[in-house]
C-alpha cells in the first residue's frame, strides 16, 4: 500500500494520515509514504514528522497543488515506476493532486492498482460541479469521507461503489495519561476556570463568537480565564484587540502554537470548546480533549454533534454568545 500526500506541511490531516499509516504496520501490512518536502528554511513539515516516526518518506514529490497533468508529468512516471516496482496494490489520496497523480500514474503502468480517496473536511467540494462528481464517484475505488451526514450526501455520486466515514483517530493513550494537575503549562493561575479552545485563529472560525460569549460570561464569573492554543496571521485582528477593547486582557491566555507540552497545556482545561472545524474534519483537538476526560462544548456545526454527545460528553449549542456562555457555565 501507498500513502500518498502532496500537502508537505504538518496540517490537521497529516497526523491522522500517520497514526493510520503505523497502525496498518502494526496489523502486518506494508505501508509506504510518498509526500513532498518542505521548502528550505520551512522548519518542519509532513515529511520530517515522518521521518521521526519511522514512517518514510520513501519516495518525494515536487510541491504543488490543484491537478495539473502537464507539470505533473514528473511524479506520475516515478509513482508508476514505484508502483509497478514495488507490486503497490492500493493507493490511499488525501488531496486532488494526490488524486490526479494516482490515476495519471495507474494509466502508465500495466498493474492492477486500487485507488482510494480520503475527504478529511467537514465541508464537501461542491459535488454539482460535473468534475467533482467524476473524482469521487468512478474516479476512485474507494472514498472515505468525515462524518455519517457526508457519507449521506456522497452516496448519489457513489452509488454502489465502496463508500466509508470515519470519526477520525487519535492516540488516546497518550492523552488520557496526561498529568492532569502538573506539567509544563505554568502560564496559568491555580484556582481559576479554564475554558480553552484549540484552532488556528481564522475569520470563519467564529472567534467574534468567542470573545463575545467569553465577555459574557467573565462578567458573571470573576475566576474564569479563557486559553487560547494556536496561532494565526490575524490574530491581532480577530483576537487581540476584541480582547483589549473589552478590557478583558487579564483574564485570556494566548498560549500560541504547542507542541513539546500540548499535552500538557490541554490537560489544564476544565472545558474545551470548538465551534467551526478547520481543516481536519474529524476535529482532532475535540477527539484529544475527549481522550483527556476533558468535556466540551460545541455548536451544531457538522461533524462537531456527531463526536459530541450532548448532556453526556459534552454539550452542543447555537452559535449565540449567551447560549454558549450558559453552556460553559454549566
Amino acid at each position: 500500500m501507498l500513502f500518498l500526500s502532496s500537502d508537505w506541511k504538518w496540517t490537521g490531516p497529516s497526523e491522522p494520515m500517520l497514526l493510520l499509516q503505523a497502525a496498518l504496520r502494526e496489523r502486518g501490512h506494508r505501508v509506504d509514504l510518498a509526500c513532498a518536502e518542505a521548502p528550505g528554511g520551512a522548519g518542519g513539515g509532513l515529511a520530517r514528522e515522518a521521518r521521526a516516526r519511522g514512517l518514510g518518506p520513501h519516495l518525494a514529490l515536487e510541491r504543488g497543488r490543484g491537478i495539473r497533468p502537464l507539470r505533473d508529468r514528473r511524479d506520475a512516471r516515478l509513482l508508476a515506476e514505484w508502483i509497478a516496482r514495488e507490486s503497490i496494490e492500493v493507493v490511499h489520496t488525501w488531496h486532488s493532486r494526490d488524486h490526479g497523480l494516482a490515476l495519471a500514474a495507474r494509466a502508465r503502468c500495466a498493474a492492477e492498482l486500487a485507488v482510494v480517496r480520503s475527504l478529511p473536511a467537514a465541508k464537501l467540494p461542491s459535488l454539482a460541479a460535473p468534475w467533482n462528481r467524476w473524482l469521487f464517484g468512478p474516479g476512485c475505488d474507494g472514498l472515505v469521507c468525515v462524518g455519517q451526514k457526508n457519507a449521506e450526501r456522497l452516496q448519489a455520486v457513489r452509488g454502489a461503489r465502496p463508500l466509508a466515514s470515519t470519526r477520525g483517530v487519535v492516540d488516546a493513550e497518550r492523552f488520557s495519561n496526561a498529568e492532569r494537575f502538573g506539567g509544563a503549562a505554568n502560564a496559568f493561575r491555580s484556582g481559576s476556570p479554564r475554558i480553552g479552545i484549540v484552532a488556528r485563529v481564522q475569520a470563519h472560525r467564529r472567534f467574534d463568537l468567542l470573545v463575545d460569549a467569553f465577555a459574557l460570561l467573565a462578567a458573571r464569573e470573576q475566576r474564569v480565564k479563557l486559553v487560547v492554543i494556536g496561532r494565526g496571521t490575524r490574530m491581532r485582528e480577530l483576537l487581540e484587540v476584541p480582547v483589549r477593547r473589552r478590557g478583558l486582557e487579564a483574564r485570556v491566555e494566548f498560549m500560541g502554537y504547542r507542541r513539546e507540552d500540548y499535552r500538557e497545556v490541554l490537560a489544564r482545561l476544565d472545558v474545551s470548546t470548538l465551534l467551526v472545524p478547520g481543516s481536519d474534519g474529524s476535529c482532532r483537538a475535540v477527539l484529544e480533549a475527549a481522550a483527556a476526560g476533558i468535556p466540551c462544548v460545541v455548536t451544531r456545526r457538522e461533524p462537531l454533534p456527531e463526536i459530541v454527545l450532548d448532556r453526556a460528553t459534552g454539550l452542543v449549542v447555537e452559535e449565540d454568545p449567551e447560549a454558549l456562555a450558559a453552556a460553559w457555565s454549566r
